[in-house]
């Protein structure tokens, strides 16, 4: 983990993780339920997150090769569920 919270002006990014030479942004959606989850990232959200990403890549993605946005949902009871690269999805 490189960074929690980090913001920009124009966005905003849950964590920046990197893995070898991928790099990402994760947006985390913690709900109640897994439906009010799913539903808590909609595009608006996404494109604050693209905003971060874009403007921080230079900072944290020396020397990687995918840099991408992921999201994590978090609902009690159950494991964490990741999607990569949700902003191509």
């Amino acid at each position: 983990m490189l960074a929690r919270r980090a913001r920009v002006p124009g966005g905003e990014v849950d964590l920046v993780v990197r893995r070898g030479r991928t790099l990402a942004f994760i947006e985390v959606k913690a709900r109640g339920d897994a439906a009010s989850a799913g539903v808590a990232l909609d595009r608006s959200r996404l494109r604050r997150v693209a905003v971060a990403a874009e403007r921080l890549t230079p900072r944290f993605g020396q020397g990687c090769d995918t840099v991408r946005i992921d999201a994590l949902f978090v609902v009690p009871g159950k494991l964490p569920r990741h999607v990569p690269d949700v902003w191509a999805g």
